[in-house]
């Protein structure tokens, strides 16, 4: 009886001990959980989900970042399904199956949460099928938007950014070639120190697939040493990843642009100054640019001049243009190689952050590297710094810009009314071919340009309220300037596209 009573003790005991621990993870759990709700929502730790399931239509996330006290209401806001241009591709041609396949940030009926979506457009048949929802990111902010990238056998990979560090990145890929609709997690790494260790955190990836090498990146890391210190990485087979290499951690850090060219990588950027006056990242000025032979063993200014990264100094052979001096902000659009190989960037300048007219104009450029030097020349303006389009140069050495330069229905915020500009002097002069939408409910915003872009996919782009939340259409244009908007609602599993 005595034994029987010790043990039952000790049992008590076990048990309350246990209970004890148990309400202490609960207490960790919501502590956790409480801090996590007075972060603001760009900054919160929440995990993905993968989903794998198929949506009855296309739509896109509306976001917002930045709220102003003035009629504007935010720095910029809108349908932002294809933002960032720090993201890239979006979309990508592959001749294989005559098919463009395409991701976007996508979203729920109360838009609460970030869906990373996956498409195709059919060429042959005209058709887009209902898109697949691989993975809830579970947050609101589109930062946090994917990007696509095939290698050459067919897989589609699909990289989960994150805003910062406070949200894990994924990659997943498709467990059939050319085929979207299952999407399994890699399990990624990357050497550090000689060591491998998990790639679960990216921010603003660009992932380009080169024939017989494999994958390269660019991308950001935060606090890496600079707030935004912009990087470069390879892979042969989109798991294993060689060690970052930082480009350039000058003051406060950067946004970079990149792409690939014949046996040619690149990258243009800004720099966040940190003067008293001008600091952080609604300061962004002056224009560089910075490339690699050798898929990034070596790299050099565009004149050849051999660059050790990271660049740290503000003068520094990468300089395209001083802009600093001028208290210009530069907001990097796009950037592509032409018939010669050589680096050509889109870019907007103006006065300051905020949106609306005092900080006009807001000036699109073009800087072309002509072999000696480079050629900065203007092309139109636009109301806001985060109205962004994308450059196309044809084999015929034709260069058209798609963008959002027209008023839209919310003046002075992000986008507006899509048009198709052409230059056939290389950007010396510009012509309005054709204003590709009119009388929009929504600003049209972010219009990307697929990899090898194909003729009758040249863009896609969402819509939606400068100043409010709303509904977010995505849309699709041909080489000419015909518009077709992506269906929200579907009852059939294809549909085939109007213009």
């Amino acid at each position: 009886m005595k034994k029987a009573s010790i043990f039952l003790l000790i049992l008590v005991s076990l048990v309350s001990i246990r209970c004890s621990v148990q309400r202490q993870d609960k207490s960790k759990d919501q502590t956790k959980k409480d801090l996590n709700a007075k972060l603001h929502t760009d900054l919160q730790m929440h995990e993905g989900v993968l989903i794998n399931k198929k949506q009855d239509g296309y739509n896109g996330i509306w976001y917002m970042n930045q709220p102003l006290d003035n009629e504007y209401k935010f720095k910029y806001s809108g349908g932002l399904a294809t933002y960032t241009a720090k993201h890239n591709p979006i979309a990508i041609y592959r001749k294989e199956v005559n098919k463009t396949f395409f991701c976007y940030g996508g979203t729920n009926a109360e838009n609460s949460t970030l869906f990373h979506m996956v498409s195709y457009y059919d060429h042959e048949t005209g058709e887009v099928p209902k898109p697949t929802l691989v993975l809830d990111k579970n947050t609101i902010d589109a930062h946090d938007n994917p990007i696509i990238s095939i290698d050459k056998d067919g897989y589609i990979y699909l990289f989960s950014t994150s805003h910062g560090t406070s949200r894990p990145s994924y990659v997943h890929r498709s467990r059939k070639p050319y085929d979207i609709k299952s999407f399994e997690v890699v399990e990624a790494n990357k050497l550090e120190n000689g060591e491998k260790v998990p790639l679960d955190n990216f921010s603003y990836m660009q992932t380009w697939n080169v024939p017989d090498k494999g994958f390269v990146s660019f991308f950001t890391r935060y606090k890496y040493p600079a707030d935004r210190t912009i990087c470069f990485m390879t892979s042969r087979d989109g798991k294993n990843w060689s060690e970052w290499k930082r480009i350039a951690a000058i003051k406060k850090g950067h946004y970079q642009i990149s792409a690939v060219g014949n046996e040619l990588v690149g990258s243009a950027f800004n720099f966040h100054p940190d003067t008293k006056e001008k600091n952080g990242l609604n300061w962004r000025t002056n224009l560089y640019y910075v490339e690699s032979p050798d898929f990034g063993e070596t790299w050099r200014a565009a004149d050849g001049t051999p660059l050790s990264l990271p660049l740290t100094s503000i003068e520094n052979a990468g300089l395209v243009y001083n802009y600093y001096d001028e208290d210009l902000n530069v907001y990097m659009k796009d950037i592509t190689y032409d018939n010669e190989n050589r680096p050509v960037i889109l870019f907007i300048t103006s006065k300051g952050f905020e949106a609306g007219p005092q900080n006009g104009p807001r000036t699109w450029r073009t800087a072309r590297w002509n072999g000696s030097e480079w050629e900065i020349n203007d092309v139109t303006t636009s109301d806001n710094n985060y109205d962004m389009g994308s450059l196309y140069i044809d084999e015929k050495g034709t260069w058209r810009i798609i963008a959002p330069t027209e008023v839209g229905p919310q003046p002075y915020n992000p986008g507006g009314e899509i048009a198709l500009w052409q230059s056939t002097d290389q950007g010396k002069s510009w012509e309005l071919v054709k204003q590709m939408t009119a009388d929009s409910p929504y600003n049209h915003t972010y219009a990307r340009r697929p990899v090898n872009a194909h003729p009758d996919f040249y863009a896609i782009w969402a819509d939606g309220h400068g100043r409010k939340s709303s509904e977010s259409r995505l849309f699709i244009s041909d080489k000419e300037g015909n518009v077709s908007m992506l269906p929200q609602k579907m009852k059939s599993k294809k549909v085939k596209l109007k213009k």
